[in-house]
């Protein structure tokens, strides 16, 4: 089989996308479709659905997923030595991220990380905290930076930056003005709630019952499966929320939004690098690690 193609189909199952996936490797979607289609010839087995918008593995490609990511990672780990030889570093890095820290913390430290390492590829891959916990068990992420802890017994994780959880409202709204406001109060009003398995949504449910507050009582108008459509639902006045302040920290300073202080509560909650317990990371994956703890401190104190 061809190691290539093999890389190829990993990237697929991983951002269950043609078109992603073509970005990722840098080949058009046609192209990556006839590399598929190869591998599905040689091996005589269909190995991926096309289910609406999603490419997601059969049970005969979640086999080859798990023995073609092992034979991906043994090929960089060969050219990684031959690279320390030569004194570089190069390779293909996958790393997760939950909403939050995949859009307003990891970016810059990936540009800045490949500027330092030009002949590397870095694809970040930003999902829901439940999701990335998965996929860290199963192998296609090495690394991830997530909202909230897994207690899976398999993962480790560690505090690496921070982040504030507010009320927010929209400008005008009867509560726009005020000094602070009782938890109590917070019944009173339409609420915007994040998805099941949001880091977001673990962090403020937790809170919420350690200060004798059951998220039940909200009045929940709709669930959302990304902070942005929160952000966008609250400026519509369709209802208020509890977000991070790194997402919406331009409509703060916009006035578009404002944040109101819950009386008694700060919910400053740790976002944690994560990754599979007694799995021995790519030194690719390892140079990234070092990069991050080396630069955690600096970076959020600039959001």
């Amino acid at each position: 089989m061809d190691i290539r193609r093999l890389e190829i189909f990993c990237r697929v199952v991983e951002l269950k996308s043609f078109t992603r996936a073509a970005n990722a490797v840098f080949l058009s979607q046609p192209t990556v479709s006839e590399h598929i289609r190869l591998l599905e010839e040689a091996l005589g087995e269909k190995l991926l659905d096309r289910l609406g918008r999603q490419a997601l593995p059969t049970p005969a490609g979640s086999i080859l997923y798990r023995y073609a990511r092992r034979i991906t990672h043994l090929r960089d780990e060969a050219l990684q030595t031959l690279a320390d030889y030569r004194g570089t570093l190069q390779g293909h890095l996958l790393v997760g991220a939950s909403t939050i820290p995949g859009a307003y913390i990891l970016p810059a430290l990936i540009e800045r990380f490949k500027s330092l390492n030009p002949s590397i590829r870095l694809t970040l891959k930003i999902s829901g905290t439940g999701i990335i916990h998965r996929e860290l068990i199963d192998g296609g992420i090495e690394l991830a930076i997530i909202g909230a802890p897994s207690k899976n017994q398999d993962l480790d994780g560690r505090e690496l930056f921070s982040d504030e959880l507010v009320l927010a409202v929209p400008a005008g709204h009867p509560l726009d003005g005020r000094s602070s406001i009782e938890l109590d109060e917070m019944a009173k009003y339409p609420f915007l709630l994040r998805e099941e398995g949001s880091g977001t949504r673990t962090v403020m449910s937790e809170v919420l019952r350690n200060h004798g507050f059951d998220p039940a009582r909200l009045d929940v108008v709709a669930e959302m499966g990304s902070t942005e459509a929160i952000r966008q639902g609250i400026k519509a006045h369709l209802g208020i929320s509890i977000l991070s302040t790194l997402a919406i920290g331009d409509d703060l300073r916009s006035g578009a939004l404002v944040k109101i202080p819950i009386a008694g509560i700060r919910m400053i909650r740790p976002l944690y690098l994560a990754q599979r317990k007694n799995r021995q990371l790519t030194p690719l994956a390892l140079a990234f690690l070092d990069f991050l703890l080396e630069n955690n401190r600096i970076d959020i104190e600039r959001q």
